[in-house]
């Protein structure tokens, strides 16, 4: 049997971040969370690149922008706080944000991170980017760095 493993080493791998600006009170956490994972591991600050964009909708297409680059990074992490309003429209943005990001780890062959926060309130957002909940950039930029180290591991990357 051979069993492969993600290992928590930031060192030597590149990380493209894409931040939405909408609900920024809860991103700039999303972020801080990001990089503080980022360093912990290793991750040299040269190594990272945060892109910003307006909302959680633009986020797919600065990823695969940063996919495309010279050099592409070795990981992805989308970061966004959509919080639930009086229409639809998070549902739907929700379930097409998370399609985007499926597809974009899908075509590029490249780790990608979701961390697009789905609340019911900017109270519970703000519980999960740094608050009693944890932060959740922080588990993204984790998840990252451990799908960037397998798909090292595996054949056809």
């Amino acid at each position: 049997m051979i069993e492969l493993a993600g290992r928590l080493d930031a060192q030597n791998l590149r990380f493209g971040i894409v931040l939405a600006r909408f609900n920024s009170r809860v991103t700039e956490r999303l972020l801080a969370g990001a990089l503080d994972a980022l360093s912990r591991h290793g991750a040299s600050e040269d190594a990272i690149t945060v892109a910003r964009v307006p909302g959680a909708f633009e986020l797919a297409q600065a990823l695969r922008a940063l996919a495309a680059g010279k050099t592409p990074p070795d990981a992805l992490l989308g970061l966004a706080a959509l919080v639930r309003g009086e229409t639809p429209h998070f549902d739907h943005l929700a379930a097409v944000v998370t399609r985007a990001l499926d597809r974009v780890a899908a075509d590029t062959r490249i780790a990608v991170a979701n961390g697009v926060l789905t609340c019911e309130s900017t109270e519970q957002a703000l519980d999960r980017s740094g608050g009693k909940g944890g932060n959740k950039g922080f588990e993204a930029a984790m998840s990252a760095i451990e799908m960037a180290q397998l798909l090292r591991q595996l054949p056809g990357r």
